[in-house]
């Protein structure tokens, strides 16, 4: 029979009572233990069968679906041009929106001969290339990340020089409209590329 003693003397605990609890104790010892083990063998181990079997119905997917322009796909570079099918075109709605409801409005001005716009500017690459770019700036330099000062940087880094690029008399809305009363739409031709027996010497 053990024996522990406090303030007012012995106590004594039956042998069978402390059998009992040793044999509590160590029951959960090795649940916990158990557990331990279920947790590092889904953690490290790989997926339950309930997940295996949706994993191996995924990776039957990924191998029916089309391995280049997959709308899943990551794009490997933040330009939209990077994107491809719906993820484009999703892409360019939602710039779309941030053009006509914030750019336009607030930093559109008056439409001149010197001062060009195209009401169809998502038919000019050039123009979807430089407003995207524009977009991803604004994102950055308007986060609290950003700082008191990413406004300021925003306007004079990016929208200051993609502005007089897109609205230059000889930018990509040259032969667009320069009235607003006279809307107007034309692709300028870019310049053809050489070809491989094009090249001379002089």
């Amino acid at each position: 029979m053990s024996e522990s003693r406090d303030d007012n003397g012995p106590v004594r605990i039956p042998d069978h009572d402390l059998d009992d609890l040793a044999a509590t104790v160590n029951a959960l010892l090795s649940q916990s233990q158990q557990h331990a083990e279920t947790l590092a063998r889904l953690t490290d181990e790989g997926p339950t069968p309930e997940e295996g079997e949706l994993g191996a119905e995924r990776g039957r997917e990924a191998t029916t679906a089309p391995e280049q322009g997959s709308d899943c796909d990551e794009p490997s570079s933040p330009s939209i041009f990077a994107l491809q099918g719906r993820a484009y075109a999703k892409e360019l709605a939602a710039l779309a929106d941030w053009v006509h409801d914030l750019l336009l409005p607030v930093y559109g001005r008056e439409i001149t001969a010197s001062r060009p716009w195209c009401r169809q500017w998502t038919e000019h690459p050039e123009a979807v290339a430089r407003l995207h770019a524009l977009w991803l700036a604004w994102q950055q330099y308007t986060d609290s990340e950003a700082g008191l000062a990413g406004p300021s940087i925003w306007h004079r880094d990016h929208l200051d020089p993609a502005l007089h690029q897109l609205r230059a008399a000889d930018g990509p809305f040259g032969a667009c409209t320069t009235t607003s009363s006279r809307p107007n739409h034309r692709l300028l031709a870019a310049p053809e590329p050489l070809g491989t027996g094009d090249c001379r010497a002089a």
